[in-house]
């Protein structure tokens, strides 16, 4: 069996090792490496999905699309790429770096710690085409109008990330009108 493993970062987003990803989520989880994904189909439509009820960290709470974590060596473009087949069984999108800069750290209400650097990326899909739900990721996953999006923050079930980006994604206007922030501000451990 194959351990996925995380990227584990110092204070300057430079890699410093790996760990496996199944033991290093606790109370006192290292800062490493993540990403966030958004689905937007050509109608600005997002794709939001309910957490899997049996996730170790954060189940059952609604957020983005996708996210995950990028293995040793694995560039963000296909990082995200492998995350939308495997979660969502979407085969392909046009990607761009939105919140390259994002980083956080949440507590769950069991005391498990996120501490992630964690850029954000657009996926844009043509249309509201069928999404395979992967069950042992994905509970639900429904396509949302950017309001219903933006009201989700107001709400307790919201993962604690995704409300964080919200209110950085919010003051860009409409998910179809996110400009594309480049690549420059990704951490030095992260090619595109």
């Amino acid at each position: 069996m194959v351990v996925e493993e995380i990227v584990l970062l110092n204070a300057e987003d430079e890699a410093v090792g790996t760990a496996p990803k199944s033991t290093s989520h606790h109370n006192d989880t290292p800062y490493h490496l993540a990403f966030s994904c958004y689905v937007v189909n050509t109608e600005g439509r997002v794709l939001i999905t309910q957490r899997a009820l049996d996730k170790r960290t954060f189940p059952g709470v609604w957020t983005g699309s996708c996210c995950g974590h990028p293995a040793p060596g694995e560039g963000l473009r296909d990082a995200v790429l492998r995350r939308l087949r495997d979660e969502l069984g979407m085969p392909d999108a046009s990607l761009t770096s939105v919140l390259p800069g994002f980083q956080y750290r949440a507590v769950a209400e069991d005391g498990t710690v996120e501490n992630e650097r964690c850029p954000v990326v657009r996926a844009t899909v043509p249309a509201e085409g069928p999404v395979h739900p992967n069950p042992d990721e994905v509970e639900r996953a429904e396509w949302w109008t950017w309001d219903r999006c933006l009201e989700l923050t107001a709400r307790p079930e919201s993962s604690p990330w995704y409300r964080l980006q919200l209110a950085e994604l919010a003051p860009l206007g409409a998910p179809l009108e996110w400009p594309d922030a480049g690549r420059e501000d990704l951490p030095p451990a992260l090619g595109w």
